[in-house]
């Protein structure tokens, strides 16, 4: 084979690299929208740039999924373009992070004050009028609903073909749809303390998994002109991926270290979460031990209370069957990977992304 016919050796995956461009690309999109935002005042600017800390870190996970859904079907024509596609979902992640930390009454997020927070805290500093709480939550429900029309806005104007971009935002719009409709599904396990193994499955399934995975590859592989078929079997890899992922987080919500995970310790437990661990939980414990734990959720705790709840957890074996469970989804979608009629170098990839995911301390 002479020089000229050499085949190009693709560019390593640099995860670092990608995130980078990924905060490169919602930057650029946040000030393209503050230009003319901030012509409407004071209160305008400050909302956007609480939009730009709600996109500011993180993993990237959505954004990365999204890309290699696309890779694993074609080599993208326009990567920049690309890459403004993927960062739309981190632009929906940011608007559900923000409504989940008002519904769950949250003090923090990645380290700081979490957006309603923040605003309760300038209303009490300025010595506004009214409710400084009513203020907060309003200012991060509205914060919520700009970055939710935002991922629309910057998948649309993205620039890649409009009949492509058009495929993918019907699943976009799904996504959206299940995301609130698995956040309400929550708050109602919640508001009835509905400690169920099945039902908090579902929850995670909605609320999290679908729209962690599945959906960003789904969207990745519509944007690259992918057929049902190969849909079928990203999602025969995704959602049981997506379920290990939202289980691992589950677990760190409850037993993560804080100087990690930038949430205090126990945070889920004070927060009342529902989640298969605390279903599994409540199943094993005997009657007392069942009512200590049942009766501490949702309620203000000790760092001495959290770690008391957390040996009530491990003994009762849940926190190893959750492991367990972790592991088996997570051979499952690798072994539906391996058997996906997709391009070789995303599969490599996508194995990397998914240990990432599931093995992850934050």
């Amino acid at each position: 084979m002479s020089e000229s016919q050499e085949v190009a050796t693709p560019a390593p995956w640099d995860p670092a690299a990608f995130r980078s461009g990924v905060g490169d690309a919602l930057r650029a999109f946040v000030d393209q929208q503050s230009s003319w935002l901030d012509e409407l005042g004071e209160d305008a600017s400050r909302l956007v740039e609480h939009a730009r800390i709600s996109v500011t870190g993180g993993k990237r996970f959505r954004a990365a999924f999204c890309w290699w859904g696309h890779l694993a079907v074609a080599e993208p024509d326009d990567p920049a373009g690309l890459l403004k596609a993927c960062a739309s979902l981190e632009l929906l992640h940011a608007s559900a992070l923000v409504h989940d930390d008002v519904m769950d009454a949250s003090d923090v997020r990645r380290g700081r004050p979490a957006t309603h927070r923040a605003f309760e805290a300038l209303h009490r500093e300025r010595r506004w009028s009214a409710s400084p709480e009513q203020y907060g939550a309003a200012a991060a429900i509205l914060l919520g609903d700009l970055l939710l029309s935002w991922s629309d806005e910057l998948l649309r104007t993205s620039g890649l073909p409009a009949p492509r971009v058009l495929d993918a935002l019907g699943y976009l719009d799904l996504t959206r749809s299940e995301v609130v409709t698995g956040q309400f599904l929550d708050v109602s396990a919640q508001a009835r303390a509905a400690s169920d193994v099945d039902l908090a499955m579902t929850v995670l399934r909605y609320k999290s998994a679908k729209y962690s995975i599945e959906r960003p590859l789904h969207i990745g592989a519509a944007l690259a002109g992918a057929g049902e078929a190969t849909i079928t079997q990203l999602s025969r890899f995704g959602l049981p991926l997506g379920e290990a992922f939202q289980l691992r987080d589950d677990l760190l919500g409850v037993f993560g270290d804080p100087e990690v995970t930038g949430k205090p310790a126990g945070d889920d437990l004070s927060e009342g979460k529902r989640t298969v661990l605390i279903a599994l939980a409540l199943d094993a414990l005997g009657a007392a031990d069942r009512a200590r734990l049942d009766n501490s959720l949702g309620k203000p705790l000790t760092a001495e209370e959290v770690a008391d709840l957390r040996s009530l957890i491990d003994a009762s074996g849940a926190h190893h069957q959750v492991e367990e469970v972790i592991t088996a989804l997570t051979e499952r979608a690798l072994a539906a990977l391996d058997a996906a009629d997709i391009r070789d170098e995303a599969r490599g990839v996508l194995r990397d992304l998914a240990a990432a995911a599931t093995q992850r301390t934050v």
